[in-house]
């Protein structure tokens, strides 16, 4: 099992940013995660939020081995042309530590106060699913063309290639077993959900139906889900030995309220020794 720990970058200086990035690399987190917000999305009133790939170009420049992703970037907030360009460059940044995890975006009340159109559902699915595949195509192909609905390029090319090939994993967040599940199945590295283990069992099937109907073995797709970092560290351990029966490969670690002590000794009992 391997486990990132989510930074969550809002309502703190950068100086804390920085400090749990560096912190959760010297404790041996495979990799560190934040959010793709521009404001914060708990709590009351205004406060601090850094904008996610540039914090995650930041993260490149002050760490050396831990892995670097956002749960999830909105697909809403970028151009996919402009989304590839950003992830190419992190890729690069960071020498080959990116996890290009996407979403279709849902904080509707930061489109609306920020300006940001916010397509109906149907709408927001349909120009995720080209949105991913123009974000592939232009970190691998020369002279890359799409004809979308919503989105479309013509004879594009993007360089350099990412470091990784044939591009950094994609992830993508999933849980709509109409839309969005059979668009991870077809286009995904990674599958990420929330939920415990018991209704992510159901899902993790779902997803095999789905790649094995898309003509992709289910097994070529990793699975992804988030844990609570609690002070009760045996039952912590009782349901990560769940998610590793049910075949998940990848933890990502909420930032507990009790802070450094206890994400230290989640880091101690469950990490391997660097």
């Amino acid at each position: 099992m391997r486990f990132g720990l989510d930074v969550a970058q809002q309502r703190m200086p950068w100086s804390e940013v920085a400090s749990r990035a560096r912190f959760a690399e010297q404790l041996g987190f495979d990799g560190i995660w934040g959010f793709d917000h521009f404001q914060p999305m708990y709590g009351e009133g205004p406060g601090e939020c850094f904008e996610g790939n540039t914090t995650l170009a930041a993260w490149s420049g002050i760490t050396e081995r831990v892995r670097l992703g956002l749960l999830v970037t909105g697909m809403t907030y970028r151009h996919p042309s402009v989304y590839a360009a950003e992830a190419m460059t992190i890729d690069h940044a960071s020498n080959g530590r990116l996890e290009l995890a996407y979403g279709a975006a849902w904080f509707d009340k930061e489109h609306h106060a920020l300006g940001i159109p916010f397509p109906a559902l149907k709408d927001r699915v349909d120009a995720f699913e080209e949105a991913v595949q123009i974000v592939r195509g232009l970190l691998t192909t020369t002279g890359f063309t799409f004809e979308g609905r919503h989105f479309s390029v013509h004879d594009a090319t993007l360089l350099p290639r990412p470091v990784q090939e044939p591009h950094p994993p994609i992830w993508i967040g999933a849980h709509g077993e109409q839309r969005m599940m059979p668009i991870a199945a077809r286009y995904a590295d990674v599958w990420h959900c929330f939920g415990p283990p018991e209704y992510l069992a159901d899902k993790s099937t779902r997803i095999s139906q789905h790649a094995e109907a898309a003509g992709r073995d289910p097994s070529s797709i990793r699975r992804a889900a988030s844990l609570s970092i609690e002070a009760d560290l045996d039952g912590v351990e009782r349901t990560i030995e769940q998610w590793d029966q049910l075949g998940f490969e990848y933890l990502v670690c909420g930032w507990p309220g009790e802070g450094r002590e206890l994400v230290e000794q989640f880091a101690t009992r469950f990490l391997p020794t660097q």
